[in-house]
C-alpha cells in the first residue's frame, strides 16, 4: 500500500481506520501493524519454503530440511489479528522457528479476513486448508496421524473451531483420521461475558483492550459494531441462554489465583431484543467455542493452552481447560506470569524481544517434540 504523504494524514488515517472506514485507510493499518508487529522475514535456515495454494486458499508450507526418512508431524497454524488483522508474512519467522526447531511440516494459513469477508468465511478457510493438507500429508512427507491444528488469539479460536468441525466430520468419514492435538495461545473463545476476572483487571492493558476484543468479535461477525456497549453489558444473550451458560463461562470458576483486584458489575440482567437478534450467531459453537456441548468437547483432541496473566482473554483459556478437562481431554497448560497479549510475537524482535515471548514459544515447541 502506499501511505500517505504527510503525519497528519497518515494520523487521521490510522484513527478512522480504527472505526474500518475505507479499504485504503485498512490497507495502512494492516501495514503499520505488519511492520510493528512483524519481523524483518529473516533468511530461511534448514527450511524449504514454498507458498501454494489448497482447495483454493493461500497457504505457505514450511519443511525442515534435510527431509526426513521416515514421516514428520504436520502443524497448522492460524494467525492472530482479531480476524481483521494479521497475514502470513506478519508470522513467517514465528513459524520458520516452530517448524525448524521442533522438526515439524508447517503449512500457515492466509484466511481471509473481516471486515471485507464474516463469519464463517474465515473458519471455512482454515477447515479447508486443514482437510487438503490431511489428504495430501504423504505429498509433504507428513504422517497424517500426527496433525496438529494450531493457533494465537483469533487463530486459537479458529483452532478450537476447526477442531470441533473436524470431529463432527470423524462419524461421517471413516477413513479421516482424527487430530493429534490442538495448541492455543491465548485463545480467544466466547462473546459472552465480558466480566470476567481477566476482562476487569486487565480491560485497559496493551496489546489488548476490552473495548477492542468485543470490536474485533463485531467484526468478525457481521459488523455490527455500534452494539458494543450491549455486549459489553451481556445485553445481546437471551436470559434463558446466559442463565444456562453459567455452568461453563462462570467468574467462579476460575482459580482464585487469578481473581485478585476483579472487582466490578455483573452483566445487566435485561436483554436487548434488536441485540439478540442480530448477533444470534454469536452463540454458534464453531464462534464461540466455549459454547459446545460436553458431547462435542469430548470429541476433541489433546489441547495445549497457552495464557497470559495480562491478557484479558487469560479466562478464556482457563475455562476452556476446565471444560476440556472435565469431559475426560488431557491438557498441557502453560502460563505466562510477566506475559501480556501477543508476547509470541515478540520472541525474536530485534529491540522488541521479550525474554519471556522466548520461553512461550520454547514451550510450544516443546510439546510438539512430543507428539
Amino acid at each position: 500500500p502506499v501511505l500517505p504523504p504527510t503525519l497528519p494524514n497518515l494520523q487521521g488515517n490510522i484513527v478512522h481506520s480504527l472505526g474500518l472506514g475505507s479499504g485504503s485507510q485498512l490497507a495502512v493499518i494492516r501495514y503499520l501493524r505488519g511492520k510493528m508487529l512483524g519481523t524483518m522475514n529473516k533468511k530461511a535456515v534448514g527450511l524449504d519454503i514454498k507458498d501454494e495454494v489448497f482447495d483454493g486458499v493461500p497457504v505457505r508450507v514450511y519443511q525442515p530440511l534435510p527431509r526426513a526418512a521416515g514421516r514428520r508431524r504436520g502443524v497448522m497454524f492460524f494467525h492472530g489479528g482479531g480476524w481483521v488483522f494479521g497475514s502470513i508474512n506478519d508470522y513467517d519467522h514465528l513459524c520458520q522457528y516452530i517448524a525448524r526447531e521442533s522438526g515439524s511440516v508447517v503449512v500457515s494459513v492466509e484466511y481471509r479476513l473481516a471486515p471485507e469477508h464474516r463469519y464463517p468465511t474465515q473458519l471455512d478457510d482454515c477447515l479447508t486448508a486443514t482437510l487438503h493438507f490431511i489428504r495430501t500429508a504423504a505429498e509433504y512427507g507428513v504422517d497424517n496421524t500426527r496433525m496438529v491444528v494450531s493457533g494465537d488469539s483469533a487463530g486459537g479460536n479458529l483452532t478450537a473451531a476447526v477442531c470441533l468441525r473436524v470431529s463432527g466430520l470423524e462419524e461421517e468419514s471413516p477413513k479421516l483420521p482424527p487430530l493429534r492435538a490442538q495448541v492455543m495461545i491465548y485463545p480467544a473463545l466466547q462473546m459472552v461475558d465480558f466480566t470476567l476476572p481477566s476482562y476487569r483487571q486487565n480491560q485497559c492493558v496493551p496489546l489488548l483492550f476490552k473495548t477492542r476484543m468485543i470490536f474485533f468479535y463485531l467484526q468478525y461477525l457481521n459488523g455490527e459494531v455500534s452494539l458494543g456497549e450491549e455486549v459489553e453489558a451481556g445485553q445481546h444473550v437471551p436470559l434463558a441462554l446466559r442463565t444456562a451458560y453459567r455452568k461453563w463461562i462462570n467468574a467462579d470458576l476460575i482459580p482464585d489465583q487469578f481473581k485478585s483486584g476483579a472487582h466490578g458489575s455483573s452483566p445487566t440482567l435485561t436483554a436487548d431484543d434488536e441485540a439478540v437478534d442480530l448477533l444470534k450467531r454469536s452463540l454458534e459453537p464453531t464462534f464461540s467455542p466455549l459454547l459446545a456441548s460436553d458431547a462435542a468437547i469430548s470429541k476433541l483432541p489433546p489441547a495445549y493452552i497457552l495464557t497470559c496473566e495480562f491478557d484479558v482473554l487469560r479466562d478464556d483459556g482457563l475455562l476452556f481447560k476446565k471444560r476440556l478437562e472435565d469431559n475426560g481431554i488431557p491438557v498441557s497448560w502453560h502460563h505466562v506470569p510477566d506475559g501480556f497479549h501477543g508476547i509470541v510475537s515478540f520472541f525474536d524482535n530485534g529491540y522488541l524481544t521479550f525474554p519471556s515471548g522466548k520461553l512461550a514459544v520454547d514451550n510450544v515447541v516443546a510439546f510438539l517434540k512430543d507428539i
